[in-house]
């Protein structure tokens, strides 16, 4: 049976495990790095509240805690600590810039994020990378590892790629299981991704990188030749030593360098 927390359920379609520790949901919202006092603080699924109350302590009405659960979103709008304008009920995955109640500001997105929307969630960060300033939340371990892998390690991959060419990563500390209800089976890791001041050299298109850089991994344990050609992309342009490498010896730095090189397509 579904475990319940201040009478909300937590829902395993909806991948939920309720925080219940104090100190780790004060230890998040003081990682936020928010140096904007015009920004968006946007919680991405609040449940019952964990976060959201420190979040909130500490950047009052900046705060939209966002959560496709209705009833996560009736218990929040009902508590005394949280103005009801500040609670939103809509699928952050499906939402547009548009749809947030100042679209102009920049976002600082958080949360305790759920578990089978993790990657998906980030990649809408990257879609929103323009307005996002920073993301600080909780993944599974091996997910905000990943994100923060370097070139050369077995986890480093098309996320890490991606995130590293916008943002700085860094993975801030582990979290047990036995401080969420339910407890999941793994741990978790809270990482702070902080848009970078200088993008990396030479830009090229996000769409085009993506392609590139998903084109490169699918096929990893072949040389970047045989995995660009696979994947339908024009390579004359791209050096010989490259060609004979594989994606996991490359930085972030060294794929918009190869993707400026390879033409790109409609």
């Amino acid at each position: 049976m579904a475990a319940h927390s201040q009478g909300v359920r937590a829902k395993k379609h909806l991948g939920q495990h309720f925080l219940n520790d104090h100190s780790i949901a004060e230890r998040i919202a003081q990682s936020v790095q928010c140096e904007d006092s015009s920004a968006i603080i946007l919680e991405i699924g609040p449940g019952t509240g964990a976060l959201t109350q420190p979040l909130i302590n500490r950047f009052g009405k900046a705060v939209l805690a966002l959560d496709v659960d209705g009833e996560s979103v009736e218990f929040l709008r009902t508590a005394s600590w949280i103005d009801k304008s500040q609670v939103m009920e809509a699928d952050f995955l499906r939402m547009q810039t548009t749809d947030l109640p100042d679209p102009t500001k920049e976002l600082v997105v958080t949360g305790n994020f759920p578990y089978n929307i993790s990657s998906q969630i980030l990649f809408k960060l990257l879609d929103w990378r323009e307005q996002s300033v920073e993301l600080t939340g909780m993944f599974q371990k091996e997910v905000a590892e990943r994100v923060c892998a370097t070139h050369g390690s077995k986890t480093y991959g098309i996320l890490s790629v991606l995130i590293q060419t916008y943002f700085d990563a860094e993975y801030l500390f582990t979290v047990p299981p036995h401080v969420f209800t339910p407890p999941p089976k793994v741990q978790s890791g809270v990482l702070r991704l902080l848009r970078r001041k200088e993008p990396l050299e030479p830009e090229v298109p996000y769409a085009h990188l993506k392609r590139v850089t998903k084109a490169a991994f699918n096929q990893r344990r072949k040389t970047l030749r045989n995995a660009l050609k696979s994947g339908g992309l024009q390579i004359d342009g791209v050096p010989l030593e490259t060609l004979g490498l594989r994606a996991e010896q490359l930085s972030p730095a060294d794929f918009a360098t190869l993707a400026a090189a390879i033409p790109r397509t409609p």
